[in-house]
């Protein structure tokens, strides 16, 4: 497997074929409210779409009290099998959809994923590799929260790690990218620079099926987000690490150059409260609401 993935000749084909097969489905959502996440300040509902295959997704949808429309945030989802409702402090200023993608609790019927192997599952060919899936799932979460009558459309963020960057690049309707931990990052090499997972998965999946070497590489190069990264408008937050680690700058600097739209590096501290109370900021003052912080709550 090469220490580099390129760009597959037929890049921009693979994935109009999957705005395509999303066009061709109505999303057909469904929201129902749900009382005992919903507070004297907004309401959380239940939302079910339809997305490609096809397949009913899952998303906590989040409306504060008041006359909107309000700035808006899609979370996609982390890898493994729970995401939480939206931070409380989030829900009063932000209209919030946090997605479950196919497989992940709330949205793992007919298909319930499995931790560690998701990462892989159906990595030999990049027509089933699951990942083309569950980026269909992101895209269909981000046009129906840019549809939403509540929602601001000059102030919409989407939050995450690749699934974020590459959710903004086909969909370039948002004005930030917040991104943390990109995954399929120069993954070729990063699996040899670390045994944890889930990025031993890939490691796995090779000493198992060594002769899958030159398939998984191509499919991997559909979800770089390096490839993605000239089709984003939006500012991109960028949390960066120390030097020396696969998130510091040196290694992003690629990513960095790449970047359709401007950037705005994060130095992370590693303390947890001053970097969420930062990051928090950032995007707070670009949508012209109050900083909060996620570690006190307000009741006011």
């Amino acid at each position: 497997m090469a220490d580099s993935v390129e760009r597959p000749a037929d890049f921009a084909g693979y994935w109009e074929a999957v705005d395509r097969e999303l066009a061709r489905l109505p999303a057909r959502p469904v929201l129902e409210r749900r009382p005992e996440e919903s507070t004297n300040f907004g309401t959380v509902y239940g939302l079910r779409l339809t997305s490609s295959g096809p397949y009913r997704i899952f998303g906590f949808y989040c409306v504060p009290q008041g006359d909107g429309p309000f700035p808006a945030i899609l979370q996609t989802p982390r890898y493994g099998s729970v995401n939480h409702v939206p931070d409380y402090n989030d829900r009063r200023r932000y209209v919030c959809l946090q997605l479950m993608h196919r497989g992940q609790r709330l949205a793992d019927q007919p298909f319930a994923a499995a931790y560690p192997g998701l990462l892989t599952r159906g990595i030999g060919d990049p027509a089933t590799y699951i990942y083309r899936a569950i980026v269909a799932d992101c895209l269909r979460a981000a046009e129906f929260l840019l549809s939403r009558p509540e929602v601001d459309p000059s102030r919409v963020a989407v939050v995450g790690d690749d699934l974020a960057l590459i959710t903004a690049a086909r969909r370039p309707r948002f004005a930030v990218a917040e991104l943390a931990g990109p995954m399929f990052y120069r993954l070729a090499e990063a699996r040899a620079t670390t045994s944890e997972y889930p990025i031993e998965e890939i490691n796995d999946e090779l000493r198992a099926h060594p002769d899958t070497r030159e398939a998984v590489a191509h499919t991997l190069g559909y979800f770089d987000p390096v490839h993605h990264a000239p089709d984003v408008t939006a500012t991109t937050i960028l949390s960066v690490g120390g030097d020396g680690t696969t998130s510091g700058f040196p290694w992003l600097q690629p990513l960095v150059d790449a970047l359709g739209g401007p950037v705005e590096p994060y130095r992370l501290t590693n303390e947890g409260r001053v970097d969420q109370d930062r990051l928090d900021a950032m995007l707070a003052t670009r949508f012209g609401v109050a900083p909060l912080s996620r570690f006190r709550r307000v009741f006011a």
